[in-house]
Order: structure tokens, then C-alpha cells, then sequence
């Protein structure tokens, strides 16, 4: 298992901003400070720690004993390499640093109220090399009402839709359903959050639109990656189409539409622990069967022609494609380091 343990003084920030931004899905609610202090590092009280939840970074804004600050603050488990990586030199206080929702080892979390949670954890060394007992770790969270799920509208009617989980189409009483995605380990069926797995452990993907009986879904272009840009991989086309089916296979659908879901195996980059999916997912009209389209039969060979001849995006009905997203933390498996018959050995012989 990762250890995300700090071998410094854990500090738990639970601050979530009341502001809101137009037309953002992204909006905060209500805010609570919590923290417990044991030790007197260059950040030394609750108020020296201030909370910006933005609607696709967070600020974090860290005051310290000193006018000027000489160290690192970065994510917990990345190394110097990685660029959320922040190196300050004679920085002035309140120093900003900046967490990206959908990268540096931040997650979400989907609450049963429909909020999401937003964590990470940060560590504050006041040195620009050395990791001391000086240093402190901090879990940045934030709350928002509602996942940011941006809605692309392609060539087709002409419907003006706000960009928000919140879409609706103004010239119509029909409103827009929200999509969300969820990573669940063990049996499908449990519904159990992956938030943190070993590589190889039994994972479901679920994409599902709020309960409605006006669009299904279709899914296209899923990517992994690792939220550092340094490690990208497609697993499904545009066409719905498993790449490696070995990574990752077929979406299934329910029959009302409204859900896909596909199984795979926990895997992940060299770089680091964490991992995000991404997929677009097509929304379709349920009605004279604007959903009920044939499965892909991913023979790449003659893709350019049936793009060309049966492509069901230039049908009428609506043409917005939601971009969902999910993460968690995967470990090295216990048991990658025991050897197996599948192990490479390389042994020196000494002629004496």
C-alpha cells in the first residue's frame, strides 16, 4: 500500500469558500475550519492557512513566522520532478500555492447529497532541499455542490445550453441531466468507492445520467492519465472501441440507456500512484429510438467507411457530449516484489 502517512505533524484544513461563479458548476458551499497545531514549524496557527476553492484549482495561501519564504511545497508522494512541484525562493508572505482539481494527486469524492469533495494533501518544507522536521503536511478539501462536467455542443440544432451540471435548454422545458462517473472495487453490485486499490485488484467503471426518460448515453474517447503530464493512454475510440481489450473492454448499457459500465483491473503509471479517467459520453434521444444504436464492430480496417456511411451523429436530436471524470490511488500489488516465474535474474560469475 502507498504510504501517505507524513513524518511530520498531520494538519487537517476543512475549508470550503461561500462564494459562487455564473454559469460554473464548480460552486462551494458552506465553510468549516478545523485544525490541531502540536508543534511551532514556520506555519504556526490556524489562521496562517487561508482556502480559495476555485472552480478548477484550489489556492492555498500559507503565511509563516518570517516575512519571506525560502522552501518546497508539493503533494504529497510527488517528487521534484513533477511539476506541481513549487520551489520558493525569498517568496513573499502569504506565499500562494495552487492544487489543479483534476491533477497533482488531487480526488473527489461523490457525496449521497449530490455535493462532491475535493482532497489532497500538501507538504510545506521551509527548505529549499532537505526534508526536516521543520515541515508540515495539510489536507487540503473542498466542497462544491456539483461535479464540473463541461458540455461541448458540435454542429446540429441550433440549442443554447449553459456550461453547467445544471444544463438546461432555455428555449425548452426539458432540462438537461447531470452525468457523473464512479470507480468501484471489489463486486460491482456493492457499490464500494475505489479511493485507494492495489494494481491488479477488480475495478468497475459506471457512467450514469440522472434518472429521466428523455436521453441515454453513448461513451466515446476515454483516456487515463496521471495528472502530471507525464503518462497518457486512450482506451476507448471515438467509435466506442476498446484499444487494449486487456486494459480495459466494451462499455455494457442498461436497457433503459442510461448507465454504461465496464470492468477492468487496476493499473497505472510509473510516474506515480495517482490515476484519472476521462470519457465523453454522447447523449442520445430515447425517443423513435434515437438510442438504440448497434454495438461497434471495431474492425479499424474499414473505419473510414462506416464513419462515412452510418455515423448516428449526424442524426437529428441533440449534440452535446458531457466530459466525465474520476480518479483514485493505485498501489504496487504486495506481491510484485516476491518473484514468480516470470522473473528476470542477473547473476555475476567471478573466475578467481
Amino acid at each position: 500500500m502507498m504510504h501517505r502517512e507524513l513524518a511530520v505533524v498531520l494538519t487537517t484544513i476543512v475549508l470550503v469558500c461561500t462564494h459562487t461563479a455564473i454559469y460554473a458548476a464548480n460552486i462551494p458551499v458552506s465553510t468549516t475550519s478545523t485544525q490541531d497545531v502540536t508543534t511551532e514549524p514556520d506555519v504556526s496557527s490556524e489562521s496562517d492557512v487561508k482556502i480559495d476553492c476555485n472552480n478548477d484549482e484550489i489556492v492555498v495561501s500559507i503565511s509563516t513566522n518570517t516575512a519571506r519564504f525560502n522552501g518546497m511545497i508539493y503533494p504529497d508522494g510527488l517528487t521534484k520532478t513533477s511539476p506541481c512541484f513549487g520551489e520558493y525562493i525569498d517568496a513573499s508572505v502569504p506565499v500562494k500555492y495552487k492544487l489543479p482539481l483534476r491533477a497533482c494527486n488531487t480526488m473527489s469524492i461523490d457525496r449521497d447529497d449530490g455535493s462532491v469533495e475535493y482532497y489532497n494533501t500538501i507538504v510545506v518544507q521551509p527548505h529549499l532541499k532537505l526534508v526536516t522536521n521543520q515541515g508540515k503536511g495539510f489536507v487540503i478539501r473542498c466542497w462544491y455542490q456539483s461535479r464540473n462536467n463541461t458540455v461541448v455542443i458540435n454542429e446540429g440544432p441550433k440549442v443554447d445550453y449553459l456550461q453547467s451540471n445544471d444544463l438546461a435548454n432555455p428555449t425548452s422545458s426539458m432540462p438537461m441531466p447531470g452525468c457523473t462517473m464512479r470507480i468501484f472495487s471489489g463486486d460491482p453490485s456493492r457499490h464500494e468507492v475505489a479511493e485507494a486499490v492495489d494494481i491488479g485488484d477488480p475495478l468497475s467503471l459506471e457512467i450514469t445520467l440522472d434518472e429521466q426518460d428523455i436521453y441515454g448515453i453513448r461513451v466515446a474517447d476515454c483516456y487515463v492519465t496521471d495528472g502530471i503530464g507525464s503518462g497518457e493512454q486512450q482506451l476507448i475510440n471515438e467509435d466506442g472501441c476498446p484499444l487494449d481489450p486487456e486494459i480495459m473492454g466494451m462499455f455494457e448499457y442498461s436497457e433503459d440507456k442510461t448507465k454504461a459500465t465496464v470492468q477492468f483491473q487496476a493499473h497505472r503509471f510509473p510516474s506515480t500512484f495517482s490515476v484519472y479517467y476521462q470519457c465523453h459520453v454522447r447523449l442520445c434521444l430515447i425517443a423513435d429510438g434515437g438510442c438504440e444504436i448497434a454495438a461497434p464492430q471495431c474492425d479499424y480496417s474499414n473505419r473510414k467507411r462506416r464513419q462515412a456511411d452510418g455515423d448516428t451523429d449526424t442524426s437529428e436530436g441533440t449534440k452535446a457530449i458531457i466530459e466525465v471524470y474520476s480518479g483514485l490511488y493505485v498501489n504496487d500489488a504486495n506481491d510484485l516484489s516476491k518473484g514468480s516465474d516470470d522473473s528476470v535474474f542477473s547473476e555475476k560469475v567471478i573466475i578467481v
